[in-house]
């Protein structure tokens, strides 16, 4: 049986279930049916309001976002899903700080769902830096059942490199 690399955290147990649902063929259906959906935020103007309104609805006190794209580069070259950055620049004596958010392009054909777990996990890291219970807690605040769609989004990676290793 293949290696489960988004999985790699969960339980042992959890990981077999996983395992019967692609020997089934069933992954792609269970899928299918919990998120039927795709979003029409295409354009990174959109993307880039599609933040600003989750930020101004759950993070009102938290710092300016100045960019937000989609990165065709992020699944490839960093492995990551999502990238938030503050680009800090010295102009004329002072020091000015740029928040960018950054979403792997895949998330463009996704469900929606999985498009505001990335974005709630990135907007999540401009109170909290690091992967703790507040950050958690305030993730599960601004999308309830977050960690489930985390999840889910994990069977959905997983399913992907599936289908893309069969072509």
């Amino acid at each position: 049986m293949q290696h489960l690399k988004y999985l790699t955290g969960y339980p042992a147990g959890l990981q077999e279930k996983v395992k019967k649902l692609i020997a089934d063929e069933q992954l792609g259906a269970y899928l299918a049916k919990r998120y039927p959906d795709t979003h029409q935020v295409q354009t990174d103007r959109a993307l880039y309001e599609y933040c600003s309104e989750l930020k101004r609805d759950h993070l009102r006190n938290g710092a300016q976002i100045d960019k937000v794209t989609y990165d065709s580069k992020l699944d490839v070259v960093r492995h990551a899903l999502g990238l938030h950055t503050s680009i800090s620049r010295v102009q004329g004596g002072k020091l000015k700080a740029k928040k960018e958010i950054r979403i792997a392009s895949l998330f463009r054909e996704a469900a929606p769902e999985f498009l505001k777990m990335i974005v709630v996990h990135e907007l999540a890291h401009l109170k909290e830096s690091d992967h703790n219970k507040a950050f958690y807690r305030l993730c599960e605040f601004m999308q309830p059942g977050h960690h489930q769609i985390e999840f889910d989004l994990r069977l959905y990676l997983t399913h992907r490199d599936l289908t893309k290793n069969q072509t």
